[in-house]
């Protein structure tokens, strides 16, 4: 008779167990976050993410299945509206808890068009960012995808009708000088300062773990430290030597190694420039002699190769949202090793 009464009395328990030890479901809206997160997690759980990896956050539409994910998920992390203008709307329906990592206390930002922007950052004020679940004040941002309207392409090609080249700071189409960067991932400082965050949060929600998420969180900030003392040691050689991108994306990692790019060789969205157009940025590769050209996966731009042919110039891509990369407790660093391998690598071949 015990042990048919101990039975059930043993399920039970064991059923309690496991509820009090479930695994927190973690959400990302980009692939980067999600690489913080399973460091922070490791040993612990899994971090989910929105987006797939080659999706654009500037023209991502969701999906039912998507926003029913926001919704189970007990927190969740995106930059902000600034990357992610599709998400406001459905973040209001949340109840669990939501960060926008960009309002992060202590979290170094940047903006488009700076004049300053590669020797001044803007930390960010937080007076009016207090509380983090609370979006519904971001819901206007969802009339910036009105950013990619910009009239880029009469800039530049006024620039060209003129016999001029285009100017070392244009930017790309999908990014408006004097709005916000928010390729913030790409500076170390901030990956600490987002893993610091999720793993206070997950303390919250999982007590039971909170030291082993403290612990991760730490072991990531020493692994990461060691790796931007390296990339810096590597990226002082050859801080002089001139490249270009096509997507103005990675100024936060240029500004962490003393870099900066010469141009950004902008398309002006779907359209293909003018041959005026063409001639002036091939004029600029001319002018800057050996040099490298960086754009991102998954596809080369059809404008590249016309661009470059004949010039002793060297392609390569930069993959800045870890596209290939494993989820696990190091993929954040291989995302900015793979970054500081590609290009130093590229500029130390010149």
């Amino acid at each position: 008779m015990n042990r048919l009464f101990s039975l059930p009395l043993l399920a039970a328990l064991v059923a309690g167990a496991a509820s009090a030890h479930a695994e927190v479901r973690v959400l990302t809206s980009i692939k980067p976050l999600q690489l913080i997160a399973a460091a922070v997690q490791d040993g612990v759980g899994e971090p989910d993410v929105l987006l797939p990896a080659s999706a654009s956050a500037h023209h991502y539409s969701l999906r039912p299945s998507d926003v029913r994910r926001i919704r189970d998920a007990q927190l969740f992390y995106w930059i902000g509206p600034d990357l992610e203008s599709f998400l406001p709307r459905a973040l209001s329906a949340r109840e669990g808890t939501t960060v926008a990592v960009q309002d992060l206390p202590q979290l170094t930002l940047r903006r488009f068009g700076d004049a300053h922007a590669h020797d001044e950052a803007e930390h960010h004020d937080h007076d009016d960012h207090d509380d983090h679940d609370d979006h519904d004040d971001h819901d206007d941002h969802d009339d910036h995808d009105d950013h990619d309207g910009h009239d880029h392409d009469a800039h530049e090609h006024d620039e060209a009708a003129h016999g001029e080249t285009a100017h070392a700071d244009e930017h790309d189409h999908d990014h408006r000088p004097g709005t916000l960067d928010a390729h913030l991932w790409l500076l170390p400082a901030n990956a600490l300062v987002i893993a610091e965050r999720m793993a206070a949060d997950l303390a919250t929600a999982d007590p039971a773990n909170a030291q082993r998420y403290q612990a991760n969180s730490a072991a990531f900030a020493q692994r990461i430290e060691a790796l931007d003392a390296r990339l810096k040691q590597r990226f002082s050689k050859v801080q002089n030597k001139p490249f270009f991108v096509f997507h103005e994306a990675y100024d936060y990692f240029e500004a962490a190694y003393g870099l900066r790019h010469a141009g950004v060789f902008s398309a002006g969205g779907e359209s293909q420039p003018g041959a005026r157009h063409v001639a002036a940025m091939r004029e600029r590769l001319q002018q800057a002699g050996p040099s490298c050209v960086f754009s991102e996966p998954p596809a080369r731009p059809r404008l590249a190769e016309t661009l470059t042919a004949g010039l002793p110039v060297k392609m390569a891509e930069l993959d800045v949202l870890g596209v290939g990369l494993a989820t696990d407790a190091q993929g954040y660093e291989k995302l900015l090793e793979g970054l500081g391998d590609t290009l130093a690598g590229c500029l130390e071949s010149l």
